[in-house]
């Protein structure tokens, strides 16, 4: 399957996006208030000459907007004057519409009058008439590369009441912003700014639906902040949600990421920024701007600051304009990109999927939005033991119907599905792919088990659940021994897996077989695996939700899932272009144009590794080097080679 990576723009000449969000160290929200020109030169000339080439930028809703149907002119000509020092420094930017949201607070124009944001047919009609103003007047600056609606509009609108707008009326009210842009004649690609945190991402339903905004966007962007208890499933956070915001098949920009220096040592930052930036380039992701571009020492005592103080701290600058450890990481970043010629670059073809089941972003009736958050964290945990295992992997919706084009289905801890993808997976079995899954009973009490029918039927098995009874799982550690050779898992083997979750869901699925074979057992001589020969393929069962235990697990990575997961590609024959002997380590690939091949080695070592990549050719270092056998990495370091 094609695995998701498309380029904002198909011109070769038009770099990817790779910069900042900006607001002056003279002002933060208000620097249009106190604009110094030279201090905004200085600033940009730093983030230039460290490889940026872009800055994402804001119309302070309150100050550009303060009457109805009045636009503050002098605060355009400051703009202009933005726009203009962009020009001269070789970058472009992206305005922002509908700045009422930042940084830990919300500041709305004197008239709104708690006005309802979407379903106010005046204030709708305002917000139009401002973004179609601003783009009347900027539209024609060559600095102009994009526009956004809004900054995070959910923590802006009614998300956090007890009724979020409904997707309709949100749709609608997307609808008319980017209708006005192109009204007023903007051509520049647009988007939301809302964070991509809606259904189809995160399991949370906030009136933002990526597929059904899809017709009015030209991109979507995700805003990543969440934490983790895994310093690697943390690295691959990003990614992971760029993955699953490709859902409409739109280009991919991380709009937002980053952290505060006053929660982070200056080491791990740059360590974060590193794996955040490849891992999310890996995951599909072709635009990338931090958050943001400089500190802000002396905004302490102003709002948001100064009960945000750790906002103070997220820049890529000091409160001096010198370059903090993200920078510099982004300068690396930037060399890589133009080192392989990324613009011209596209992620490898997968034979494996993760599938995401639909229950994740659709309400069916009577399924509860408490099941999202598993969904979300064992696809989580299952994307990170596939990059473990170097086991290329795309993401197959449930909703958009199987791809037909892989080898391995892979269903981590998963409990339901539709009637039509079960059906569907066992046909793709009986012509010849791998289905693997592993059992979960849920979180809840309401309805344990698989909420799918005839499982037996499926992985050839008789189940002995007994109704509304959970088989708990009593031992701390899972070891799963295996009876026979399956893949590249010896018989005799054991893999140990982190026992973890509630008393619902740390539950194990007692089976019979009835035409699977018994491939390994639990201590207890149990079966923990099974293999149901059927048709031209097979279907693969574990019994026990090891994704799930995983991800309940704090410090967990790397886990024995990627052992696995890898038996499962050589059982499935799925291709591998490059892999290493060690978890620690992930390989992966990108395709040029002109059909050259570019291995990214990512380490989640806290030392310095060595490995001995295997690929189906040989490694060099890029243009035209010298070729490269033995690979050695830093501490959470990234190498890139072109294979040959």
């Amino acid at each position: 399957m094609r695995r998701h990576s498309a380029q904002l723009t198909h011109d070769p000449a038009v770099l990817p996006w790779l910069g900042a969000n900006f607001w002056s160290r003279t002002g933060g929200p208000l620097m249009w208030r106190s604009y110094d020109p030279k201090t905004v030169r200085e600033e940009l000339a730093v983030l230039r000459d460290h490889g940026l080439n872009m800055t994402r930028s804001f119309f302070y809703w309150p100050d550009f907007h303060p009457e109805p149907d009045r636009i503050d002119e002098e605060l355009c000509d400051r703009f202009r004057d933005f726009l203009d020092a962009h020009t001269e420094a070789g970058m472009g930017t992206v305005p922002t519409f509908i700045v009422g949201h930042m940084s830990g607070e919300n500041w709305d124009p004197a008239w709104r009058g708690g006005r309802d944001l979407y379903e106010d047919v005046w204030l709708v009609g305002r917000q139009a008439w401002f973004v179609s103003q601003m783009t009347r007047r900027f539209k024609d600056h060559p600095a102009v590369t994009g526009w956004l609606i809004t900054n995070e509009m959910p923590g802006y609108g009614r998300v956090y009441q007890v009724d979020p707008p409904s997707s309709d009326v949100v749709t609608a009210w997307a609808q008319f912003m980017c209708d006005a842009v192109r009204a007023a004649g903007g051509t520049q690609p647009v988007s939301l700014g809302d964070g991509a945190w809606g259904i189809e991402v995160t399991g949370r339903d906030n009136g933002f639906s990526l597929r059904e905004t899809a017709a009015y966007v030209d991109f979507v962007g995700p805003h990543v902040y969440r934490s983790d208890t895994d310093r690697v499933r943390q690295h691959y956070r990003a990614a992971f949600e760029c993955e699953l915001a490709a859902v409409a098949g739109k280009p991919v920009v991380l709009e937002e990421f980053g952290l505060s220096t006053d929660t982070v040592s200056a080491a791990n930052a740059a360590v974060y920024y590193r794996q955040t930036l490849h891992n999310s380039l890996l995951g599909g992701a072709t635009g990338w701007m931090a958050w943001n571009n400089t500190d802000y020492d002396d905004l302490w005592d102003r709002s948001p600051y100064d009960h945000h103080p750790f906002e103070m701290h997220f820049g890529i600058t000091d409160g001096t304009g010198g370059p903090k450890t993200p920078l510099l990481e982004l300068d690396a970043f930037a060399r890589v990109l133009a080192e392989v010629d990324f613009a011209r670059c596209r992620r490898t073809d997968a034979d494996a999927a993760l599938v995401v089941p639909a229950f994740l972003e659709r309400g069916y009736p009577y399924s509860r939005p408490a099941d999202r958050p598993l969904i979300f964290t064992s696809l989580h945990q299952g994307y990170v033991a596939a990059r473990a295992g170097d086991v290329p992997v795309g993401l197959a919706r449930e909703a958009d119907g199987l791809p037909q084009d892989v080898s391995l289905y892979l269903l981590p801890s998963t409990r339901q599905l539709t009637t039509r993808t079960r059906r569907a997976l066992e046909r793709r079995a009986e012509e010849g792919a791998t289905v693997y899954l592993s059992f979960c009973s849920g979180e809840y009490p309401t309805t344990r088990g698989p909420w799918f029918h005839d499982l037996d039927g499926l992985f050839g098995v008789e189940h002995q659940l007994s109704y509304g009874v959970a088989e708990p799982i009593e031992d701390d550690v899972l070891e799963m021994t295996f009876t026979e050779d399956f893949g590249t898992v010896a018989a005799g083997e054991t893999l140990s897996f982190p026992v973890a979750g509630n008393e619902d869901s740390r539950a194990w699925l007692p089976v019979v077989p009835a035409g699977a074979r018994v491939v390994a057992t639990d201590a207890h001589g149990r079966p923990a695996l099974l293999c149901f020969e059927r048709g031209a393929g097979r279907t693969v069962l574990a019994t026990y939700p090891l994704e799930h235990m995983a991800a309940r697990t704090a410090r967990v990575n790397p886990e024995q899932t990627h052992r696995l997961y890898a038996a499962l590609a050589a059982v499935a024959g799925v291709a591998r272009p490059v892999s290493v002997d060690t978890p620690l380590v992930a390989a992966d690939t990108l395709v040029r144009e002109d059909g050259a091949r570019f291995v990214w080695l990512v380490s989640q070592s806290d030392e310095e590794i060595t490995v001995r990549p295997s690929a189906d050719g040989e490694l060099y270092e890029p243009g035209g080097g010298r070729r490269v056998v033995d690979v050695a990495l830093a501490p959470f370091g990234v190498r890139v080679l072109e294979l040959r």
